[in-house]
């Protein structure tokens, strides 16, 4: 009786599920990820001393004593700034990579389930944002408009949400003509429940992949802002702005780099991961489904 268990078609997409599990990398990346959660919330009370607090009798200081990853060249704890700052890099990507999916599921699904003229005007202006170049646009209108981390971030969410829009139409033209969508049509459910309760779940794993992918892209683009001191003000503690603070005493406390750089690849490459496991684990259990 086992051995009939065993080859059923339920079973047999079930079992490699079970054998991916939670590998060591993927429960890494989640430790990480957890981490940077946890400073971005708790950062204030979990620093050691006051991240924008100056000591400039003490000034530039290599790692150790009282300071375990040095100081600034105003006498500023590297750890804790570097603590604090993961809330700029947890909550404008987090903006981001929900305002982009939320934008381009919309659309995506518009445009796929429409058809027709709906779905040619969205795909050009899609495909005329999704030409432009996001940072260099970004570089460009924040210079202008005089930089700010929201201007930023809002500016992003409707750069990066081209991507959403085509993956999500793409995936929503091949759902559109299956079985269950023509028998929700021949109930005479209407065209909004189809997309929404019927289509969109289907098309979830990609768009919360995708949207995993945009938080990484977001991060890094957001602490490249910052870096050429169009993000965050000057002082602010965030992993860009110490990047762009830290190039000149490089040699001298070279963890002042290497914290904020760290973190930043850390957080970015944790979230990849996260995001390939999230599509994989949502596909098996669709097709196990």
């Amino acid at each position: 009786m086992s051995e009939v268990i065993a080859s059923t078609p339920a079973a047999e997409l079930a079992a490699p599920r079970a054998r991916r599990g939670f590998s060591p990398a993927v429960a890494l990346a989640f430790a990480i990820a957890l981490a940077v959660v946890v400073c971005a919330i708790f950062g204030a009370w979990i620093a050691p001393h006051d991240p924008t607090a100056q000591d400039l009798l003490t000034g530039l200081q290599p790692p150790g004593g009282d300071h375990t990853l040095g100081t600034d060249d105003l006498g500023r704890d590297i750890l804790s700034r570097t603590i604090v700052g993961a809330r700029t890099a947890l909550i404008g990507p987090l903006i981001i990579a929900i305002g982009a999916m939320l934008i381009g599921n919309v659309l995506g699904l518009v445009a796929g389930y429409r058809g027709g003229l709906t779905d040619s005007i969205i795909s050009r202006a899609v495909d005329f944002v999704y030409a432009m170049p996001a940072l260099l646009v970004a570089i460009v209108v924040v210079g202008v408009l005089g930089g700010g981390y929201y201007l930023a971030v809002g500016l992003l969410v409707i750069l990066f949400s081209p991507v959403d829009t085509r993956i999500v139409r793409g995936a929503t033209l091949d759902q559109r003509s299956r079985p269950y969508v023509e028998a929700a049509r021949v109930l005479g459910l209407s065209s909004g429940r189809i997309m929404f309760r019927h289509i969109w779940p289907n098309v979830l794993p990609l768009a919360l992949a995708n949207a995993f992918l945009t938080f990484a892209f977001s991060l890094v683009s957001l602490s490249a802002l910052s870096f050429l001191g169009l993000g965050v003000g000057p002082g602010a503690a965030d992993w860009g702005r110490m990047l762009s603070d830290s190039r000149e005493f490089l040699f001298d406390n070279a963890a002042a780099a290497l914290a904020p750089g760290v973190a930043l690849v850390a957080m970015a490459a944790s979230v990849n991961v996260i995001g390939d496991w999230i599509f994989e684990w949502l596909s098996d259990r669709g097709r196990a489904r």
